[in-house]
Formats: structure tokens, sequence, C-alpha cells
């Protein structure tokens, strides 16, 4: 039998207090996917973890797996505290739906690398930061924290279609999107649907098709970014069952 000891690179998502000195974790590794843990002793004075493991840090982690379903921390190296995302009330708010988006949009040990560097590359370029000035006026409407979970969405398989009317094939101008045919629909298919003007849809097309860096070069006015956050939140709650808590505090 093979050793239940291994190594991965690691980004901690959720850290919860456990009896008296322990930290239940929320992981999201590069080769596993989430993957729950525990830290024994974490929030002792003297603990060996120090602060290594709190939300927002990456981190290079040796794991050992017992009989229960939580796996244990045996070693951790701090790769990244990304710091500044804990001090920052607009980056604590922006980076807090991008890990709640990881934490509803996959399973545990369902690997997805392709997630696991977007989360990487996001916290870095929210923790080198917009200078206060270009910020969105609501963290949720931030293009940077769009664009992450659009990205997401596309990753766990819910990519919209939008070259066409999802419903009738149509090439017709599209008006509105329809989480449940997973697109964006034209007038006549509209009935039901979100109502998206054309920045709407610019901006969806722009955050899907740039890559993170280039997420505050997307042409976006507050009435499309507000858009784009209705099409994410229609695609969480169709697909997943879910709104993130994080966006309705916003």
């Amino acid at each position: 039998m093979g050793s239940r000891t291994y190594r991965t690179e690691a980004v901690v998502l959720r850290s919860l207090r456990f009896g008296e000195a322990d930290r239940i974790l929320h992981l999201f590794t590069k080769e596993r996917g989430r993957v729950g843990a525990i830290a024994k002793g974490a929030r002792r004075a003297r603990s060996r973890f120090g602060g290594r493991l709190e939300p927002f840090s990456r981190v290079d982690l040796q794991l050992h797996e017992g009989r229960g379903e939580l796996a244990t921390v045996t070693g951790v190296d701090l790769l990244r505290s990304h710091q500044s995302l804990a001090t920052d009330t607009y980056l604590v708010a922006a980076g807090s739906i991008g890990l709640e988006a990881m934490l509803r949009l996959f399973v545990e040990h369902d690997a997805s690398p392709r997630a696991y560097h977007a989360l990487a590359r996001f916290l870095e370029l929210l923790d080198g930061g917009a200078p206060p000035a270009t910020r969105a006026s609501d963290p949720a409407l931030d293009p940077l924290v769009l664009g992450f979970q659009l990205k997401l969405l596309w990753l766990a398989g819910y990519l919209p279609h939008l070259g066409s009317c999802a419903e009738c094939g149509a090439e017709d101008p599209l008006v509105a999107f329809s989480a449940a045919q997973g697109g964006g629909v034209c007038r006549q298919c509209g009935a039901g649907a979100i109502p998206l003007s054309p920045s709407g849809f610019l901006g969806v097309r722009g955050l899907l098709e740039r890559p993170l860096a280039g997420a505050h070069e997307v042409e976006l006015d507050q009435k499309g970014a507000r858009e784009t956050l209705r099409v994410i939140e229609a695609l969480y709650e169709y697909h997943g069952g879910f709104r993130l808590r994080t966006l309705a505090a916003g």
C-alpha cells in the first residue's frame, strides 16, 4: 500500500476555528482540486504553522490522509501571503467573492489545474491592486472580479453561448440572456430572460475573451457591469442552485 502522505501546492479558501486550538481548512489544491484538512494546534501562540494558513495564502503543504474525511496538515511552506488582501476593505471583499466562487463551483477531489492557475493569477493581480481612484463603486462590479467568475463558470462547463440565439439559433440581435438556454437570446425568444443591453453583451464577451490581466481594459460602464453580474448570478442559481453570500453582502 502506497504512502498516504503527499505534498501539494494550494490556496487557502476558508479557515474555521475547531476545538480549543485547531483549524479546519478548505483548500483548493493544484493536483487534487478542493480538499478539506485539519491543522492541529494551529491557533496556539507557538504553533509551528504560524500565520501561514490564513485565507488568500498560497502555500506548499504536506498532507496526510487518515481514515476520516479530513486530511491532516503535517507541514507548510508559505509561497505568497497576499497580506494586502487581508488589510484593505475593498480587496478583502473582492477577493472573498473569488474564494467563495471556487468553494461553490467545484466539488471536493475534482481536480482542475486550470482553475487552480486561474485562482493563483486572480489573487496575484488583485494583490497588485488597482489604484483607489480607478476602483469600481462596488467590489462586486470590479472587472477583474467579474472576469474571474466568468472564467470559472467556463472551466466548470457553463460557457455562455453568445454567437447566435441560444434558443432558436437565429443570428438576429441578442437582447437578453437565458441561463436555462445557456446564452443570449433574440427578441422573439427573450420572454422571461434577463434583458441585456449592447454594453452588457460587450462586457461579458470582452471579459471572457481577454486574459485576467486585461480585465480592466474591457469597455465596461456601470450598466454593463451590473448586467454582467446578473448573468453570473443567474448561471450560479440555474446550474448550481446557489447564491454567493459575498455578493449578497455587497
